[in-house]
């Protein structure tokens, strides 16, 4: 499944939370993290990949080397696809609702006010929280990995850069752990 993948250099465009547009050209890489803060799998591809096409090639290469339980994914997996991958594999999806449309978006907001005017908090919207770990794993290896920048050229050398920084990211985590 990863072969299918584009591994170009590329030019891509990314929205941030504010609204604004980034920019940049190169490769992006995915990462598939466990709690704990441990990468578990990665995979490089060309900068104007959307995430959901490494979604299903990520999960079942994580499948073959650990057992989980859940798949904890932002808005951007929100497709029927991944998830009947995702329940294939023996996971629970946990994805967040993409809002598609003004009339789904009012919809997940008249919801979201019921929720909090009850107190009620579903049980996926808990684990949900935990998808922190894949947000510091990414800030992580931009700030302290030199991921932000990396000036090589060919997608085989960036991703062996990537790739034992993530080595190193992972064994810092499990010693933490076992602190």
């Amino acid at each position: 499944m990863t072969a299918e993948l584009p591994r170009d250099c590329a030019r891509g465009v990314k929205q941030n939370a504010q609204g604004y547009r980034i920019h940049w050209t190169g490769y992006k890489l995915h990462i598939d993290t466990a709690d704990g803060d441990i990468p578990l799998s990665a995979i490089l591809t060309s900068a104007n990949t959307h995430d959901s096409q490494a979604a299903i090639p990520l999960a079942t290469m994580t499948a073959m080397r650990v057992t989980s339980l859940y798949d904890l994914m932002d808005n951007a997996y929100d497709a029927g696809e991944i998830k009947a991958h995702s329940r294939s594999l023996g996971h629970v999806p946990i994805i967040a609702p993409h809002p598609r449309g003004t009339v789904r978006k009012a919809e997940q907001l008249a919801e979201a006010k019921r929720r909090r005017s009850t107190g009620w908090h579903p049980p996926e919207d808990l684990r949900y929280q935990q998808r922190g770990a894949a947000e510091r794993v990414n800030a992580n290896f931009k700030d302290n990995f030199a991921g932000r920048l990396i000036r090589l050229r060919g997608a085989d050398k960036i991703e062996c850069h990537c790739l034992l920084a993530l080595t190193a990211i992972a064994a810092i985590q499990i010693v933490r752990l076992l602190e």
